[in-house]
C-alpha cells in the first residue's frame, strides 16, 4: 500500500506542465457525472419539435441553464424510447392509447391541427373533408378532379412500423377526418416513418399530397390549402373557425428525473406559454385568451 507521503514524493517528480496535464484530466473525470446529469433527453413527434420543442429547449437553457436535446422519430418512436429508457421525455401529437405503456404520463402543453399540404407550384388552394376522403379511398387520383394540373396525386402518409401502432398525424386523421373508419390499406400511397420526412417529400414532389401538422407545415417549403374556405392560422385554429384542431403532449416516465420535471414545469409555466407562442404556435395559454378577447394572430 502507498501512503500519503509516497504519492506525495511521486508528484514532486513530476514537471509542471505534466502535473498540470494531469490535474485538467482528474477536474474533467470528476465534473463529467455532474455534467451530463445537467442534460435531459427528449424524441418523438416531428410537428413538436419543428413546431415549438426545439425553440423552447433552447430558450430554456438561455433562462435557466439547463440543457435539453431534443431528437425526432415521430410519436410512436418517442413513446418507445422513454418506455426503454433511452431518453428522458418524449412528445406526441396524439392521446394516450391503449397499447401506450400505463405509466406514461400524458401532459398537454400545446394545441395544434391538421393541415393538408401540397406543392408549392400546384395551383389548388382549397379542399374538403370530403375530397381528402377521396383521396385516401382512391376516389379521387389525379388533380384535374380537383381543378388542379393533369397529374396522377401522390399520397404520402406517416406511418410507424407494423405492429408499433399509430403516428400522431394518423390516429389525428383517424378520429378527426374518418371518425374512426381510415382505410387501412390505401393503394399507391407512400408510407413513411414520421411526419418530417412526409413534408419534407411533399416540398419536392409537384403532384404530392399529405395530412400534416399546422405547427410544422407553416415552416416548410410547403403550400397550406384552405378547408372548406377556411384557411388555418392561429386564430381560426384557436376559435374553431378551422377544424381538426389536436393536443399536442409532452410524455413524462413513472419517475421523471428532476431536470425533466423542471422543464416540464417551465413549458406550462407563464413564461413558457409566453415563449410557446411568441414562435407562432397556439399556446394553451391562447386559449384561456379568448375569453379576454386578447388573442394574437402573430407568427401564423
Amino acid at each position: 500500500m502507498y501512503g500519503f507521503n509516497d504519492i506525495k514524493d511521486a508528484l514532486i517528480k513530476v514537471s509542471p506542465p505534466r502535473l498540470l496535464f494531469i490535474f485538467f484530466i482528474l477536474t474533467c473525470l470528476f465534473n463529467a457525472p455532474y455534467a451530463h446529469s445537467e442534460q435531459i433527453t427528449g424524441s418523438g413527434c416531428s410537428v413538436s419539435n419543428l413546431g415549438y420543442l426545439t425553440e423552447l429547449a433552447a430558450d430554456y437553457q438561455k433562462l435557466t441553464g439547463g440543457k435539453v436535446l431534443i431528437r425526432g422519430g415521430g410519436s410512436v418512436t418517442g413513446i418507445e424510447d422513454l418506455r426503454t429508457g433511452r431518453v428522458d421525455f418524449a412528445a406526441a401529437c396524439r392521446h394516450k392509447m391503449k397499447d401506450d405503456p400505463e405509466d406514461i404520463k400524458f401532459i398537454q402543453v400545446a394545441w395544434d391541427a391538421l393541415v393538408a399540404i401540397v406543392h408549392k407550384s400546384n395551383p389548388v388552394s382549397n379542399i374538403s373533408p370530403d375530397d381528402i376522403r377521396a383521396i385516401y379511398t382512391g376516389k379521387i387520383t389525379n388533380w384535374t378532379q380537383l381543378k388542379g394540373a393533369d397529374k396522377t396525386i401522390k399520397l404520402f402518409i406517416s406511418k410507424p412500423s407494423k405492429g408499433h401502432g399509430l403516428s400522431g398525424v394518423e390516429s389525428s386523421v383517424d378520429k378527426l377526418i374518418f371518425k374512426g373508419s381510415q382505410p387501412q390499406d390505401i393503394p399507391d400511397a407512400v408510407y413513411l416513418a414520421s411526419t418530417g420526412i412526409v413534408e419534407q417529400m411533399v416540398e419536392k414532389t409537384a403532384e404530392g399530397f399529405a395530412i400534416a401538422g399546422f405547427l410544422s407545415s407553416r415552416k416548410r417549403d410547403v403550400k397550406i390549402l384552405k378547408l372548406n374556405g377556411v384557411y388555418p392560422d392561429k386564430l381560426s385554429i384557436s376559435t374553431n373557425k378551422y377544424p381538426f384542431k389536436r393536443p399536442l403532449f409532452l410524455l413524462l416516465p413513472k419517475n421523471p428525473r428532476p431536470e425533466v420535471k423542471k422543464f416540464t414545469d417551465f413549458a406550462l409555466s407563464k413564461k413558457g406559454q409566453e415563449l410557446i407562442s411568441s414562435y407562432g404556435a397556439i399556446s394553451l395559454s391562447d386559449i384561456k385568451n379568448l375569453d379576454r378577447g386578447t388573442l394574437s394572430n402573430e407568427g401564423k
